[in-house]
C-alpha cells in the first residue's frame, strides 16, 4: 500500500503486525467521527491490552507487537481505529528505520497488505493505519503520519489524558479509572477529519509541519530536486486559491519551442480521476483551471499557468502531479530555464519556486506533486523527473509512479 490508499476489508477480525528492526510499542485508539477517543478507556496499548473490539498483543518470541480489530464488536459511535507505532528507546527517531505494518486475517493468519511509510526522519511516533468504517463497511487505509513527541503527542491530539513519562518517547502511563475523559474538540478540515494538536477553546487548529520538512512561514520557499514544503503557514493549511505557474524558453538557438502544461488528479489508490490540459481548460467543477495553450514559449513571465481552488478539491482527491510535455516531440535539451512557481492567487505573492536543472533528451517532464495528508494539508514536492511522453495520455502512468 502506498500513503492514503486504502483496502476493503472482506474479514470480521483483522490483526495489524508492526515490525521494526528495532523495539517498537504499538498501540490502538478507538476515535468517535470527531476524530476524539470516548474516554481513555479507548486507548488500547500494553499497559491496557482491551478495549471495546479492540486488542493488544505484546512482541514476544519473535511474534511482533499487534493490533486487533473484531469489526463486529466495535461500538456504533466508533468511526475508526488508528494504530500507532512508538520507538521503545529514549530519544530515539525513525531516521533509517522502516517499520512495516502487516494487515492480516486474525482468523487465519492470511496476508491482506502491507505498508511501509516513506521518508521517515526526526519522527519518534507514527500513526500507521487506520481500520475505518464507511457507509457500513470496513476498509484499511495506510497512512504514515509522524509525530515528533512520542506517543504522548499521538494520545494527547486523539483527545487521551496523559501524564509526562519520566524520559522523552518512554511509553505514556495510563491516568487512574476515575480520571475524566477530555471532552471531544472539533478537528480541523481535511480529507479524514484528523484531529489537530490539541488548542486553546477558541483557538484555531494547528498543523506542524513533519520534523524536516519546511512550510511557508519563513516567506518563499526555494526547492531543489525531491525537496518537500509543507503548505502551511502560520500553524494554518493553505485553504485559499493558488496558481502554479510554468515557464520555459527555447535553448540558445534553438527554434520555438511548443510545451504543454498539465495537472493529473489522482485518488488514493493512484487512480487518474481527471487531467486538465490545453484540451480541458477546467476539471473538477472548476477546482483545477488551465490558463490556454502557449505555442511557442517566447516572452518573459509564466508560459502557462494552473490555478487549484484548494477548497473546492473534493476528498478523493488526494494526488495532483503538474507535468510539461513537448507535443511536437522537441527534446528538453532544447528547452531553457524551465521552472515551476507556486502563487497565491489573489495576491501574486510567489510561495515557492523550483527550477529545473540539467536535461536529458526527453519529450516530458513530471515537474512537482501535491499530495494530501493524513491531518488535512498539502505537501509540495519538487520531482524534476524526465519521462517519454507528447500529451497527457502519456504521462498518466509515470505521474502515478511518482506519487
Amino acid at each position: 500500500m502506498t500513503p492514503g490508499s486504502n483496502i476493503p476489508l472482506a474479514v470480521t477480525r483483522v490483526t495489524v503486525d508492526v515490525t521494526a528492526p528495532v523495539r517498537l510499542d504499538v498501540s490502538g485508539l478507538l476515535l468517535t467521527a470527531d476524530g476524539k477517543v470516548r474516554s481513555d478507556d479507548d486507548f488500547v496499548f500494553y499497559n491496557q491490552p482491551s478495549g471495546p473490539g479492540v486488542t493488544h498483543r505484546a512482541a514476544s518470541g519473535g511474534t511482533p507487537d499487534s493490533i486487533t480489530v473484531d469489526t463486529g464488536a466495535v461500538p456504533e459511535g466508533i468511526e475508526k481505529i488508528v494504530v500507532t507505532a512508538s520507538l521503545d528507546a529514549a530519544g530515539a527517531t525513525f531516521a533509517g528505520t522502516e517499520p512495516t505494518a502487516t494487515v492480516r486475517s486474525a482468523d487465519d493468519g492470511a496476508v491482506l497488505a502491507t505498508f511501509t511509510p516513506p521518508q521517515l526522519g526526526s519522527e519518534t511516533a507514527l500513526v500507521v493505519v487506520e481500520v475505518y468504517r464507511r457507509a457500513g463497511a470496513w476498509k484499511v487505509r495506510a497512512v504514515g503520519q509522524g509525530y515528533a513527541n512520542g506517543l504522548a503527542g499521538i494520545a494527547t491530539d486523539f483527545g487521551v489524558s496523559v501524564e509526562e513519562p519520566a524520559a522523552p518517547a518512554q511509553p505514556v502511563p495510563v491516568p487512574p479509572p476515575a480520571a475524566p475523559p477530555v471532552p471531544a474538540q472539533a478537528p480541523p478540515a481535511g480529507q479524514w477529519g484528523a484531529p489537530a494538536a490539541p488548542p486553546a477553546p477558541a483557538a484555531p487548529p494547528a498543523f506542524p509541519p513533519a520534523p524536516g520538512r519546511i512550510n511557508l512561514d519563513k516567506g518563499r520557499v526555494s526547492l531543489q530536486k525531491n525537496q518537500t514544503v509543507s503548505l502551511v503557514k502560520g500553524g494554518k493549511p493553505l485553504t485559499r486559491s493558488v496558481r502554479m505557474g510554468l515557464g520555459w524558453e527555447p535553448a540558445y538557438g534553438s527554434r520555438a519551442i511548443d510545451l504543454d502544461a498539465s495537472v493529473i488528479a489522482y485518488g488514493p489508490d493512484r487512480n487518474m480521476i481527471d487531467a486538465c490540459y490545453f484540451g480541458k481548460l477546467q476539471i473538477l467543477n472548476g477546482a483545477i483551471q488551465h490558463s490556454g495553450d502557449n505555442l511557442t514559449g517566447e516572452g518573459s513571465g509564466d508560459d502557462e499557468s494552473i490555478t487549484v481552488h484548494m477548497e473546492g478539491l473534493p476528498p478523493e482527491v488526494t494526488g495532483l502531479v503538474f507535468t510539461v510535455s513537448s507535443f511536437n516531440g522537441q527534446k528538453f535539451t532544447q528547452v531553457a530555464k524551465a521552472y515551476c512557481r507556486l502563487l497565491d492567487a489573489r495576491t501574486g505573492e510567489e510561495l515557492v519556486r523550483f527550477d529545473l536543472t540539467g536535461a536529458e533528451p526527453k519529450t516530458g517532464v513530471l515537474m512537482c506533486k501535491f499530495i494530501r495528508q493524513f491531518s488535512g494539508e498539502w505537501e509540495m514536492t519538487a520531482l524534476g523527473e524526465y519521462v517519454k511522453s507528447k500529451t497527457v495520455r502519456d504521462l498518466v502512468k509515470p505521474a502515478a509512479q511518482a506519487l
